[in-house]
């Protein structure tokens, strides 16, 4: 089927008005996950921390997580949590479906979505439509393409929602067999492409996926979690490699056409 144009965004972190227009021109938008803002590095004012505890304890708190210190940002996090006068998941909880519901209602028909790391899988079932296919571990043809999708992000001491195993990682990836697109969240192990040039840090990629790319060789591997990557594309083999970019801050989405 030729002429096929997609659209890919991931980290819309809030983005709510950006996402409204991420499919215009395409054919269809493929979504690689952290749909919630808890906290934008850029903004304090913004998310479900400051939300809850002011901009000064997010002011804190983000100093505290870019010193690498987070033994002290968890501390600190728990007595602000321990001082709330409600039940700490019921409002975290609240804020995530709050914000849900908007941005899965701008999502456009069709999308293919993967959860990131900040998301909370359980919650999307009741929040994505029949215009929405959420996929983790799965594949799914598009123009005569394989698509395959591995969600979530892999243990790290920042303890995000959704962070598995590397073993558990492994096994969604080895399901997916040949693809000619590998979309993920997170990197492949790579240190340009894992390493946050304004974070200074390395975040985590998989080995998994890089062996899966130098092993069943996709034309392609999509993914997004670094925002400021020291290398935003390169090849693998075979196989281009390319963050498609952190979406709440630029609102475009990168293109695939064939």
């Amino acid at each position: 089927m030729p002429g096929v144009r997609v659209n890919v965004i991931s980290d819309v972190h809030g983005n709510t008005q950006g996402l409204a227009r991420a499919g215009e021109g395409a054919d269809a938008l493929i979504c690689l996950g952290d749909l919630v803002l808890f906290l934008d590095y850029a903004d304090h004012s913004r998310g479900i921390f400051p939300d809850l505890f002011g901009v000064e304890n997010a002011d804190r708190l983000v100093e505290l997580r870019t010193a690498r210190r987070f033994d002290e940002a968890r501390d600190f996090g728990r007595a602000l949590w321990a001082g709330l006068s409600i039940d700490p998941a019921a409002a975290i909880e609240g804020a995530v479906r709050h914000q849900y519901a908007e941005l899965f209602a701008a999502l456009p028909t069709p999308t293919y979505a993967t959860y990131g790391n900040v998301d909370i899988p359980d919650l999307w079932a009741e929040y994505a439509g029949p215009g929405v296919t959420v996929l983790d571990g799965e594949r799914v043809e598009l123009g005569g393409r394989v698509f395959g999708f591995v969600g979530g992000g892999l243990r790290t001491p920042m303890r995000t929602p959704y962070e598995i195993s590397d073993e558990e990682y492994a096994a969604k990836v080895e399901a997916l067999g040949p693809v000619d697109v590998l979309c993920s969240h997170i990197p492949p192990d790579v240190p340009e492409l894992t390493y946050d040039t304004v974070a200074r840090r390395f975040e985590r990629g998989s080995r998994a996926l890089l062996d899966a790319i130098r092993r069943t060789k996709p034309r392609y591997a999509l993914f997004g979690h670094v925002h400021q990557p020291l290398a935003g594309r390169m090849r693998v083999g075979a196989t281009e490699c390319v963050n498609v970019g952190h979406f709440a801050a630029t609102g475009r989405p990168w293109t695939l056409e064939w």
